[in-house]
C-alpha cells in the first residue's frame, strides 16, 4: 500500500469521496423507488466502488484489433501453441469466454476446465445490460439469471477458482444456492472471494459454510451478517488469508476476533460502514494495516501487533448518544508509523495512560515510531486547542503532520 492511499484515507481527497457519496444513485443505474432508500442506495454505490478489480476484464481492445487483421491463409496458429501457453491464455479470460473456447477446436475442449478460473457475476449479465448495472434491491428476473449462470459455472468447473465475485443478485432469495456455492468453493479451492448481498436485509446471515473456504487469500464481505463461530472445530483456520474487508455488516465481537486470531498471515484488515460501531482487539503477529471507516463508535485496542505499521480511521462518530466516546488504545506496536485521523472527542490511551490536558509525558506515554500523524481540530473550541500540544508530545518523531479543521456546526 503506497503513501498516497494513506493520504486519500486521511482526507486529502475527502471532497471527491463526499461528492461520490452525494451523487444521484439513479444516474448510476440504481433503482430507488422510495426516498427513504436513497441512503442505502448511496452506501451500495460506495460498496460497489470499493470492490477490488478482478484479474480479468471482458474488454479486450488489443485482442479485438488483432482479430480484425486475421491472416488470410486460414491457418490456426494459436492452436499450435504449447498446452501450457494455451492454459495461460484461457486463465486470463472471464468465465463465460473461457468456457466458449471449447468450441474453437478439438485442441481447446478441455482447456478451460484445467485452469484456475475467474468468475465475476457482473461479467455474465445479459449483453443488453451494462456491466456496472446496479439492480433493484429485491429479486427480479435479472437477479435470477445471474444466480443461475453462477451456479452453472461453479458446478461445471472442477476448480480451483482464482477469483470469484458474487455481488449482483438478491442473496436473500437464494439462501440454498449461497450455501451450495460456498460448499463448492470450499471443496474446489477459491483464492479471492468477494461476496456482496443485494442489499436487503443488510443483516442477511451468511451460511457457516463460509468457514470451510480455508484456501482463500483475499476475502471481501458486504451487506450481510457474519456467521457465528460458536461450535466450530478448534482446527478451523485461514492459513493463507492476507486481506479481510468487512463492509456494511453485522458481526459479534467474538466472531471478529476469531477471524483475526485464526488468520496467521493476515496483513490488511478493513472495517467500513458499520453503523452500530466496532470493537476491535488486535493481537496479531502479521497485521500491517488496519483501516476503520464510516462507522459508529469504535473501540480499537492494539494489544500486541509487532508488525502493525498503519492504523487509519476516517468518518468515525466520536461518541454515540448515551454511550462512551470512541477510544483508541495503543499497547505494543513498535513499528506503527502512520496514525490518524484522530477526531475531536476521541479518547486516546497509550499504555495505561489516558491522555488529557496536562498529562505529564514519560517514555510510557510516547509512541516514537509514528512518523505521519493526522489530527482533526476545532480551533473554535478551547479544550481541543489545548489538547493539541499534548497529542504532539506523544509522538516526538513526527515528520509529516496533517491537520484538518472542524467546523463548529459539526461538533
Amino acid at each position: 500500500m503506497e503513501e498516497q492511499q494513506f493520504l486519500t484515507s486521511m482526507g486529502v481527497r475527502v471532497s471527491s469521496a463526499q461528492s461520490n457519496l452525494r451523487r444521484d444513485p439513479q444516474r448510476d443505474g440504481i433503482d430507488v423507488p422510495d426516498p427513504l432508500m436513497q441512503g442505502a442506495a448511496m452506501f451500495l454505490t460506495y460498496a460497489y466502488d470499493a470492490i477490488p478489480d478482478p484479474p480479468v476484464s471482458p474488454a479486450a481492445p488489443l485482442a479485438s484489433a488483432v482479430a480484425a487483421r486475421a491472416p488470410t491463409d486460414g491457418v490456426d496458429r494459436i492452436s499450435l501453441l504449447p498446452d501450457a501457453l494455451l492454459r495461460n491464455v484461457v486463465s486470463r479470460l472471464p468465465a463465460k469466454d473461457a468456457a466458449r473456447t471449447a468450441a474453437l477446436a478439438t485442441r481447446w475442449r478441455g482447456l478451460w476446465r484445467s485452469v484456475p478460473l475467474t468468475l465475476v457475476d457482473a461479467h455474465i449479465l445479459p449483453a443488453c445490460v451494462r456491466a456496472d448495472h446496479r439492480m433493484p434491491g429485491g429479486e427480479d428476473a435479472l437477479s435470477r439469471a445471474v444466480a443461475l449462470a453462477a451456479s452453472r459455472v461453479l458446478d461445471a468447473h472442477p476448480g480451483p477458482f482464482r477469483c470469484v465475485h458474487l455481488s449482483r443478485c438478491h442473496m436473500a432469495s437464494h439462501q440454498a444456492d449461497i450455501e451450495r456455492w460456498l460448499e463448492l468453493l470450499a471443496a474446489k479451492g477459491v483464492q479471492e472471494l468477494v461476496f456482496l448481498n443485494r442489499p436487503w436485509p443488510i443483516d442477511h446471515p451468511l451460511p457457516r459454510a463460509l468457514y470451510g473456504c480455508t484456501s482463500v487469500t483475499r476475502l471481501h464481505l458486504g451487506f450481510c451478517r457474519i456467521p457465528s463461530t460458536a461450535g466450530l472445530p478448534r482446527t478451523t483456520r485461514f492459513p493463507h488469508l492476507r486481506e479481510l474487508v468487512l463492509d456494511t455488516f453485522v458481526v459479534q465481537e467474538r466472531d471478529l476476533h476469531f477471524l483475526i486470531d485464526r488468520s496467521p498471515a493476515l496483513e490488511v484488515l478493513t472495517v467500513t460502514t458499520n453503523q452500530t460501531g466496532a470493537r476491535v482487539r488486535l493481537i496479531s503477529r502479521s497485521l500491517r494495516c488496519v483501516q476503520v471507516t464510516m462507522s459508529g463508535q469504535v473501540d480499537i485496542t492494539v494489544v500486541d501487533a509487532p508488525r502493525l505499521e498503519r492504523l487509519l480511521m476516517w468518518m468515525i462518530y466520536p461518541a454515540m448518544p448515551g454511550g462512551r466516546r470512541s477510544r483508541i488504545k495503543i499497547g505494543h506496536a513498535p513499528n506503527l508509523c502512520m496514525l490518524g485521523h484522530c477526531q475531536p472527542g476521541f479518547e486516546l490511551e497509550i499504555g495505561n495512560t489516558i491522555l488529557k490536558v496536562g498529562t505529564k509525558m514519560s517514555p510510557s506515554t510516547m509512541v516514537p515510531s509514528v512518523k505521519i500523524l493526522a489530527l482533526e481540530v476545532g480551533f473554535q473550541v478551547r479544550n481541543e486547542v489545548k489538547m493539541m500540544p499534548c497529542f504532539l508530545k506523544c509522538f516526538p518523531n513526527i515528520e509529516t503532520l496533517h491537520v484538518f479543521l472542524t467546523k463548529l456546526c459539526m461538533l
